[in-house]
């Protein structure tokens, strides 16, 4: 690359026709011609305004709008993540709220039936207890009764027996009070 800029310089000097002796000036030994370098100035100059002027606004311009664009996006990503942490944050505390009551009602429900079965287990015992106290007061009953009737046929029983050992009959009151005396002499 060295060797073709070399050869440009010197063609572009014989060119020209002047050595870099007879004239002594260093550009032109170089083989830059004033006029020429003035105009590709001028013509850069030129090309550098028009594109600041049209060119870079609207590019510079396109790039803002980007960089706005990739902004607006981080920042509707950033909301995003803050909305959706608090999102599982308020799930998160539902979750615990639900199950904190479904431990209460299933605590309240185990209590419930707890209570019914020692309400049902009371009711059972005091219909126990009352088919209890009738029956020993049925029993209690019959076995007045069956003293009664034991009692009564044990009377007769006694007057037959006297009236056979004594063989004659006695009045009825008479033979009461005799067995009742009899009776009370017994139970003692």
């Amino acid at each position: 690359m060295l060797e073709t800029l070399l050869t440009h310089v010197a063609s572009a000097a014989e060119a020209t026709g002047e050595t870099t002796e007879a004239s002594g000036d260093i550009m032109s030994s170089l083989g830059i011609d004033w006029q020429m370098l003035a105009f590709q100035i001028i013509g850069f100059a030129l090309i550098v305004f028009l594109l600041g002027k049209f060119v870079f606004p609207i590019l510079l311009r396109s790039i803002d709008e980007r960089n706005a664009k990739i902004e607006e996006g981080l920042k509707a990503a950033r909301e995003a993540e803050d909305n959706a942490t608090k999102a599982q944050s308020k799930i998160d505390d539902q979750l615990a709220e639900a199950r904190r009551e479904a431990k209460e009602i299933v605590a309240t429900a185990k209590d419930e039936a707890t209570a019914m079965l020692s309400k049902a287990d009371e009711k059972a015992k005091q219909n126990a207890k009352h088919v209890l106290d009738q029956a020993h007061d049925e029993i209690s009953k019959e076995v007045i009764a069956a003293k009664k009737a034991l009692h009564n046929e044990t009377l007769e029983l006694v007057a037959s027996a006297t009236e056979r050992v004594i063989g004659k009959t006695h009045s009825a009151k008479a033979d009461k009070a005799v067995i009742a005396e009899a009776l009370k002499g017994a139970d003692k």
